[in-house]
């Protein structure tokens, strides 16, 4: 059943994860072949239910001129594992490697193939930690002035801007951290 549709008229649903390869089964088998793309959004520091969402979305292209959509979320909680879409899907290794990587999510059933496993994707060799999560500090910003928006009162002509408290987003680390 949807849970709701989004502005695109596409249909959202959100299912157990015990639920998540029969919804996107059932959803293939309903005409939404076409699998488009697979990542997850971290919800870590939701009050209610932390954990991960994870987002499939696949597309109906049977009909000429005419493209629908459907995307199939489920929550995990943290160190809980994702059942691996790619016995439906061989175009979904690449996405469940990434999302492995980049949020540090196990992937139960996984094959694509290769015999290898998951195994990374993108970033280098020895790269420690999950660059996508919340909870990651970026080193670029603890060891040099970020480059974008600017706190009033910083940068620029200080004379002239009103003075705040400093606001420090989620995940930056503290000025003193990281080389001198």
């Amino acid at each position: 059943m949807p849970e709701d549709d989004d502005a695109r008229g596409e249909e959202t649903f959100a299912v157990e994860t015990q639920e998540w390869v029969a919804a996107v089964s059932d959803a293939r088998d309903r005409g939404f072949a076409f699998f488009d793309w697979l990542t997850a959004v971290d919800r870590t520091y939701d009050v209610d239910r932390p954990g991960f969402d994870v987002v499939v979305r696949l597309l109906d292209v049977s009909r000429i001129g005419e493209l629908r959509g459907i995307r199939i979320t489920t929550r995990l909680a943290e160190g809980e594992p994702l059942p691996s879409l790619t016995a439906l899907f061989k175009g979904a290794a690449w996405h469940e490697r990434e999302t492995h990587e980049m949020f540090g999510i196990d992937v139960t059933g996984f094959d694509d193939g290769s015999g290898y496993g998951l195994r990374p994707l993108l970033l280098p060799d020895g790269f420690e930690g999950t660059p996508l999560r919340k909870s990651f500090q970026l080193a670029a910003r603890a060891s040099k002035p970020w480059p974008g928006g600017k706190e009033p009162g910083e940068g620029h002509d200080t004379a002239k801007s009103p003075s705040r408290r400093r606001v420090q987003a989620p995940g930056v680390p503290d000025p003193q951290w990281g080389p001198r």
